[in-house]
């Protein structure tokens, strides 16, 4: 191959494959050093200039300048100190080259081969690096492709511009299936990189993928009139998506199902004719959670903050279809709105309250030492503990026709001297607390550190276990390394008496 071949080499693959001719010129400069190298009977480094223009080319040996050093260099045949290196070129810098003219080798046969491989290998890494910049982008958004192949339950798609995608089977809906040539639509869930090249995955499981298709069907959301505020999915079965308006005068359920429902039902073709219940979204989690249960209706509703739970009380009648299929509804609301769902009928509702009820009428007249009537009052008004009673405003207390001011200071006071009284026991019953034979034979573990430990609730070997480090080292007297030390001794006594156990 002749210097003027090699620049119809460069242009022909740079025009047929789409990439830069710098990368073809790279490939060829590649190829030729290594032809170089082979034909060499020394251990030298080659490098090989290309003329973008002419396509002459120039070869060089070269030797890598590194720091002096009184031990000897790893190779003689491709290193240099920088003493010497200095002496030859006195600009040079550690890291830097010295360069030497030495004659070329003709591209023949050998060299044409290498350089096809190099020539391969680089235009794939080009396509590889085109693929990322193109749709790195695209990350969290619908991509369109064709069915390439399906094997193994792995569908692959055929983007266009030599890129392709794959669907897992975890992430088909279920009982889908393509066939060659069928135009399917996914949510782009990540750009893996692989050692055959990036892989682009989609997923049509991902409740994202039901957010992208209402962007894509409903204008007003594109628009910004409508906000998506969540979604959930039982793939291919049911679905359900929170909406908000921005705008008081747009209907946001109504402008996502469409005229005659043509927008949901568009999505629910798209889904295998999966359902898809439209939620109006609201801030206040408790009217949330009454929409999110549709099409049940709800009666009443307790609202555990502290658990982020919630116990909703629908007509007895009713209660199968609260729950759902399988517990769908339940669940699919509880995922919408992120909190803890109890979903009970409106008698087991009534039975649970008034077991709680009971229960805080007991606690009540036990702590406060007061008759059933004011332990009831107490109750009924939604005081839950003593430190309620000891500790909300004054003015929630007065507000209760049955009590006056001599009642309320003295219900606090007595709910504040009980909540003393036992935070004295507690510290009493901490400080008197002996550590366990286990504890005190642990390796490591010395009769301070083991009292220390009692002290702070940590009694036996099982409760060292349970800790973190984190929570170790706020007990005066314990650092990190003691408090890592101390919590591996217990926690190999856990594999000891498993292997144990598994020896009998």
């Amino acid at each position: 191959m002749n210097n003027k071949e090699i620049l119809l080499v460069a242009d022909a693959v740079s025009n047929e494959k789409g990439v830069p001719k710098e990368l073809i010129f790279q490939a060829i400069e590649s190829a030729l050093a290594m032809a170089t190298r082979k034909s060499s009977d020394d251990e030298l480094d080659a490098r090989v200039v290309i003329d973008r223009e002419t396509g002459d080319y120039e070869t060089f040996r070269q030797w890598l300048v590194v720091e002096d050093s009184e031990e000897a260099l790893e190779s003689e045949h491709t290193q240099i100190s920088y003493t010497d290196a200095v002496d030859k070129q006195s600009d040079i810098e550690v890291g830097g080259y010295i360069l030497e003219h030495m004659e070329s080798v003709a591209f023949g046969r050998i060299a044409a081969q290498t350089a096809k491989q190099v020539i391969v290998q680089k235009v794939r890494e080009a396509e590889r690096a085109q693929v990322i910049e193109q749709y790195k982008g695209k990350v969290g958004q619908l991509i369109h492709g064709t069915v390439k192949r399906v094997e193994r339950g792995i569908v692959t798609l055929d983007l266009g511009g030599n890129a392709e995608a794959f669907i897992p089977r975890e992430e088909m809906i279920p009982r889908e299936n393509f066939r060659a040539g069928d135009r399917v639509r996914g949510y782009l869930k990540e750009i893996k990189a692989e050692g055959r090249g990036p892989q682009l995955l989609l997923s049509r499981l991902a409740p994202e993928f039901l957010i992208e298709l209402f962007k894509l069907e409903v204008p007003e959301i594109g628009d910004g009139m409508i906000d998506i505020r969540g979604a959930a999915r039982d793939a291919g079965l049911r679905a359900k998506i929170a909406v908000e308006a921005k705008e008081l005068r747009i209907d946001p359920v109504g402008a996502c199902v469409g005229m005659r429902g043509s927008r949901v039902q568009a999505i629910t073709n798209e889904l295998a004719g999966e359902r898809v219940d439209i939620i109006v979204w609201d801030e206040e989690p408790a009217r949330f959670a009454i929409n999110a249960m549709a099409p049940a209706e709800v009666l009443s509703i307790v609202v555990d903050e502290e658990a982020h739970s919630m116990d909703i009380a629908v007509e007895d009648d009713q209660l199968s279809q609260a729950i759902g299929r399988g517990g769908q509804n339940v669940r699919l609301a509880s995922q919408l709105i992120g909190w803890t769902l109890n979903v009970m009928s409106a008698s087991s509702a009534d039975e649970k309250v008034e077991a709680e009820i009971g229960n805080l009428v007991k606690l009540f007249m036990t702590d406060l030492g007061v008759d059933e009537d004011v332990a009831l009052i107490l109750a009924q008004e939604g005081f839950s503990s003593l430190d309620e009673v000891a500790y909300v405003p004054e003015e929630e207390m007065l507000n209760i026709d049955e009590f006056d001011a001599d009642i309320v200071a003295e219900l606090r006071s007595r709910a504040r001297d009980m909540l003393l009284t036992k935070a004295i026991a507690n510290e009493e019953e901490i400080e008197s607390a002996e550590p366990s034979a286990g504890l005190l034979a642990l390796d490591g573990v010395t009769k301070e550190i083991a009292v220390l430990l009692a002290r702070n609730g940590v009694s036996t070997v099982d409760d060292l276990g349970d800790q973190s480090v984190d929570e170790l080292v706020e007990i005066e007297g314990i650092d990190n390394d003691v408090a890592a030390k101390l919590i591996m001794a217990a926690r190999e006594t856990w594999f000891a008496d498993g292997e144990d156990e598994a020896g009998e």
